[in-house]
């Protein structure tokens, strides 16, 4: 990250005076990092690519890939009738040590031990092994299995469908081939894994990088100057998720300062940052809420 001058968190507004306290928390307080940040195998740009033409071809929607076993250890299974997608995979075989001729000579050259030290040698020598890549047909997309689906989030005092609709952003199907990718955010469009860990708090995140302007900042990349770095948008986006979070009392604090604490790297959250998270955090909760909101000024400061 950028180095920043420490500074003092502002003051929200006065109807959340709470909401500094979930800054400093975020910075001081020791946070967890979420185990669902590695359940899935990282798999290499070739294999990604691989997946991706299979699944064109098949008609298949892309996702998240895991085994079969993978899967059912994360609650879900494959649907009957399902035909594996085939990826490069390393496999270790083992391979005779080569022989030293001149070694070969001098046991020719001594009849009485001709006989015993092959052997010896044989029994003695460790084991070699080289890795050779196979294609195998181990791995299932996500669309390829069942299990419990993402439902929105439907609040007493918050609805996601409103909010959606007020901030004019657009919900659409997770399509990331990483499974340990929780959610994204394009243009003016998010997407939550129906596997997230949690996903209203990745929702809340997700929603974060399109009003505080992260999305638009990425599409015009007309100025490197302007642009937010990325370790400064993701502690600006999960600090709007704790303060949205924490309002409606969704839990998850302790998984949204880790998460923070990791980006950040021991830096202090900037002041124009601060008023950024604030008027973020304002404007989620207000159109969820079904309270009036300007479009036009979601991520000015």
């Amino acid at each position: 990250m950028r180095a920043v001058k420490a500074a003092p968190v502002p003051t929200p507004a006065p109807e959340h005076p709470e909401w500094s306290e979930l800054l400093v928390q975020a910075v001081k307080t020791p946070g967890v990092i979420a185990g669902a940040y590695s359940r899935f195998w990282n798999y290499s740009i070739g294999n990604q690519i691989l997946a991706w033409i299979q699944c064109l071809h098949r008609k298949i929607e892309p996702g998240p890939i895991h085994t079969f076993v993978g899967w059912r250890e994360l609650g879900r299974h494959v649907k009957k009738g399902e035909k594996a997608l085939i990826l490069c995979m390393p496999c270790p075989v083992k391979v005779k040590p080569e022989r030293d001729e001149s070694q070969d000579r001098e046991r020719h050259s001594d009849v009485a031990t001709k006989a015993a030290e092959p052997a010896e040698q044989d029994k003695n020598a460790a084991p070699l092994t080289r890795t050779r890549f196979v294609y195998r047909p181990h791995w299932f997309v996500l669309s390829q299995t069942e299990g419990k689906d993402y439902f929105p989030a439907e609040l007493p005092q918050w609805s996601e469908s409103q909010a959606l609709h007020n901030l004019k952003i657009e919900r659409v199907e997770f399509r990331h081939t990483d499974g340990n990718v929780q959610g994204y955010a394009a243009a003016r469009q998010v997407a939550v894994s129906p596997i997230a860990f949690m996903p209203p708090r990745t929702l809340m995140h997700e929603l974060a990088h399109v009003v505080l302007g992260h999305t638009e900042e990425l599409h015009r990349m007309d100025d490197d100057n302007s642009t937010t770095p990325r370790d400064l948008r993701e502690v600006e986006a999960e600090c709007v998720a704790l303060i949205c979070c924490s309002s409606l009392q969704l839990g998850g604090e302790a998984f949204s300062r880790g998460y923070i604490q990791h980006w950040l790297q021991g830096q202090s959250i900037p002041e124009r940052s601060a008023q950024k998270i604030f008027k973020a955090g304002d404007q989620i909760l207000k159109a969820g809420r079904g309270e009036e909101i300007d479009l036009g000024q979601t991520h000015s400061v």
